[in-house]
């Protein structure tokens, strides 16, 4: 079976189908998948680090004994708890022979009490006989692991942060959340680090301007920058600051994310000032960082509720096709700003 909404997925990892014996956790996220993965071990059995109730395997364990991975799943367990066979896998060339394995597994041919447990990382749903396999067999799921959307990253910093008693305000928040590396395992890092810096138990609640010197990125290279840019009619500069952005691990669903997520703080401005606020109060309010300020004015006074619902649905589109398997999200992303900016320069910016 699939499952690819949310809440199936974190109601299974909580608390697994006993009837499954076979799950497929795959993506481009590694760290997603691994995180995934031990969730799903500690649930599977009481002492998922214990050699004799769990057999770990990579590639390199199937290069050298090709009957390795069937003979753990035939194993029983040394200690009388439930066997645990986790094989993480590097590449594909042991698709079709994990794929017949897993069927095999699933239809109880082998130690039906034993749980298998396949990391991997992104496989297309035609391409992969390893994906069918998990995606077919009625004792085995197949669980995708996406990207993060910002705001599970924001609950996910959240969370981090109250364990050490520190926490961001609402804007510094968004201006981290939007900082932050895709991969989770890196952002998790990047967590911790900014723990270190507000220092734990003091009960620090950081604005933007404090997460100025932990932050040590140069503004042009940054996501954020890079939709100002498109929004202030800056095609060049946004595409030149995208690239460098890639070149440092930076995604295109995350510039997607980035140009939402100007254009969300365009409109609060623009709402507000609408209900009568000046606009520099209603920046102010809106979180917009100082040294920005007088360049967000300038979008401001250009941009109207109306301009930005009519961009509204080409960003939510382009956020749509970014997270589809294969899909070219780098050139998405620089057409997301092409067309920004272009409609910025009509305005007159």
């Amino acid at each position: 079976m699939i499952l690819s909404r949310r809440p199936d997925i974190e109601r299974f990892l909580t608390k697994p189908d006993p009837a499954i014996r076979c799950v497929l956790l795959y993506g481009r996220d590694g760290g997603v998948v691994r995180e995934r993965a031990n969730q799903l071990a500690a649930k599977v059995t009481k002492r998922p680090d214990d050699p004799f109730d769990v057999a770990l395997l990579t590639d390199g364990d199937l290069d050298s004994d090709g009957a390795r991975l069937e003979g753990e799943l035939s194993a029983q367990s040394l200690m009388g708890g439930r066997r645990l066979v986790r094989l993480r896998l590097s590449a594909d060339k042991y698709d079709k022979s994990v794929a017949e394995a897993l069927t095999t597994h699933a239809s109880g041919a082998l130690n039906p009490d034993a749980f298998f447990l396949v990391e991997a990382g992104e496989l297309t749903a035609r391409g992969s006989a390893l994906r069918k396999a998990a995606e077919a067999a009625p004792a085995a799921a197949a669980i995708p692991c996406y990207e993060d959307e910002a705001g599970d990253v924001a609950r996910m910093v959240r969370e981090a942060l109250a364990r050490d008693q520190v926490g961001l305000d609402a804007d510094a928040l968004t201006t981290f959340v939007a900082r932050l590396p895709r991969e989770r395992g890196v952002a998790r890092q990047e967590i911790e680090r900014l723990a270190l810096f507000l220092g734990p138990g003091s009960g620090t609640t950081a604005s933007t301007q404090d997460l100025e010197p932990f932050l040590g990125v140069e503004p042009e290279a940054s996501l954020s920058d890079a939709a100002a840019d498109a929004f202030g009619g800056r095609l060049a500069e946004a595409q030149a600051a995208l690239r460098r952005a890639a070149a440092e691990g930076e995604g295109g669903p995350g510039a997607v994310r980035a140009m939402g997520m100007h254009l969300a703080r365009l409109r609060r401005v623009l709402t507000l000032a609408k209900r009568g606020a000046g606009l520099q109060e209603a920046a102010k309010a809106s979180g917009v960082f100082w040294k920005n300020e007088r360049e967000f004015l300038r979008q401001a006074r250009a941009w109207t509720l109306e301009d930005l619902d009519r961009l509204q649905p080409e960003i939510l589109a382009a956020d749509r096709a970014c997270k589809q398997a294969g899909s070219p999200d780098q050139l998405l992303s620089e057409r997301l700003a092409l067309t920004i900016a272009g409609r910025a320069r009509r305005l007159g910016l």
